[in-house]
């Protein structure tokens, strides 16, 4: 069958239903690896929901426990037609967010799909379950009409992504030879604009810690104790202002990239910035090279006191949970020593420093020179008709550098996600336009590579 004919019956398969249906069952499954989750879903998806689709098509696959203690499972599936063809490692993950059903708006669920005109809400829908069954259904497209590929494919799904990929690196490193392939092709994060293909090959780091000001048991009387007792709040709230200004700027010397080089500079020149406010991040940066090229700090959370139902007393204690998303060019090992360091230093020596829960993603980026880069924007832009953003790393954080540092793979991201899906939180949704558009380049770029295996295998 020709190339437009399948790419043809891509478009048809999201815009006819089909792929609501199937991405609806897999929302159904409430897959959460955070607090809210139960262990026998995370193992339901992959037995239950993955696996059955993977052996229609052909995949050999297993699933195996998590290396380390109280990890989720991971399932690793292949289909090999011929060893002397290209492999390509796709990955995904199963695993999503609390559902947080009370800050959802009225007539929504998490784990009920609904779509309103072109956007299918429910938990996972952009991060991450439609963005691997695109890629799955693109491969069974091909498989069924063709019946076969034209080169080996191998499929990582994990089941802890939202905890920092937990005993995924040990995973890699126990299976490397079953994992070994050409290439990462997968699919994660978003896209820099609604109506064109972005592609990116490294991520953000991030790590994220508490900040404690611990000064005492229980809370006691404002007006007794007013102006007597020092105020764990304020101390932390001075404390944090001490690692950024007024508009975010970092301020610790060693939390501040070496990477942003005239190269980087040139490759997000042009590219069309996001929703943004003019008046924060770094000064003299653009918006592209702030959220690409550069560090940010965020405090993900305080806590002190009920702030629903606040009282009059002091608290004892305070805390905050933070977050530095840093590129290469930041010595992740160095955050924690700099950041006591720095607080030593402006006289918060009461503030407790520590890693919070959960695995911190190292920073990777890949060269966007590199003969598979340039192969899959090609493909990328013949079938779309546009001209594809090519970012040298996403702002968010992905497990990346277990496919570079110790896979040794060149490394591939095509999102099929926007930027303001909601991932992370109340309403997420994917939309239908870009599902639409990712079935099409996925397939195109999925025949490409069984058309030109022989040189591609050469790279």
């Amino acid at each position: 069958m020709t190339r437009e004919i399948l790419i043809r019956n891509a478009s048809d398969y999201a815009l006819s239903g089909k792929l609501a249906g199937d991405l609806a069952q897999l929302v159904a499954r409430r897959s959460v690896s955070q607090s809210e989750g139960k262990p026998e879903d995370l193992q339901a998806y992959l037995n239950e929901d993955i696996q059955p689709l993977l052996a229609s098509l052909g995949f050999k696959s297993e699933i195996f426990p998590n290396p380390r203690e109280g990890g989720a499972p991971l399932l690793l599936a292949s289909l090999i037609e011929d060893e002397t063809l290209p492999t390509v490692l796709i990955y995904g993950h199963g695993d999503v967010c609390n559902g947080e059903a009370h800050r959802w708006r009225e007539g929504l669920e998490p784990f009920v799909l609904h779509q309103e005109g072109e956007k299918l809400y429910g938990r996972g829908t952009a991060d991450n379950k439609m963005q691997h069954l695109i890629n799955i259904k693109a491969l069974e497209l091909i498989l069924r009409e063709n019946g076969k590929l034209g080169f080996n494919v191998k499929l990582i799904l994990e089941m802890a992504e939202e905890t920092g990929s937990y005993g995924l690196r040990e995973f890699f490193q126990a299976k490397r030879e079953a994992l070994a392939a050409d290439v990462l092709i997968a699919s994660d994060g978003p896209r820099l604009a609604v109506d064109t293909p972005t592609m990116f090959m490294g991520s953000r780091g991030g790590f994220a810690f508490n900040l404690i000001v611990n000064l005492r048991d229980g809370d006691h009387h404002s007006g007794n104790f007013g102006g007597l007792l020092t105020d764990p709040a304020i101390i932390l709230s001075h404390a944090i202002a001490t690692i950024v200004d007024k508009r975010g700027q970092i301020q610790i010397p060693e939390w501040l990239p070496n990477s942003l080089t005239d190269d980087i500079k040139a490759a997000l020149k042009d590219l069309p910035p996001r929703r943004h406010d003019p008046d924060w991040g770094q000064a003299e940066l653009t918006p592209s090279e702030r959220v690409f090229g550069w560090n940010s700090f965020a405090v993900l959370a305080m806590s002190n006191g009920n702030i629903n139902a606040p009282q009059n007393a002091i608290s004892g204690s305070a805390r905050a949970t933070c977050q530095l998303r840093f590129v290469v060019g930041t010595d992740m090992d160095g955050i924690l020593p700099a950041l006591r360091q720095h607080l030593d230093a402006n006289g918060f020596s009461m503030v407790a420093v520590e890693a919070a829960r959960g695995e911190a993603f190292r920073a990777t980026r890949f060269s966007p020179d590199h003969p598979w880069v340039r192969f899959v924007e090609q493909s990328l832009a013949r079938t779309s008709g546009k001209a594809v953003h090519v970012l040298p790393n996403l702002a968010g954080s992905l497990p990346n550098d277990a496919f570079t540092d110790i896979l040794g793979l060149p490394t591939i991201w095509v999102p099929h996600a926007h930027a303001e899906c909601g991932q992370h939180g109340p309403n997420e949704h994917a939309l239908l336009s870009i599902a639409e558009e990712g079935m099409r380049i996925m397939t195109g770029l999925f025949l490409d590579i069984g058309e030109k295996a022989d040189e591609l295998k050469q790279l």
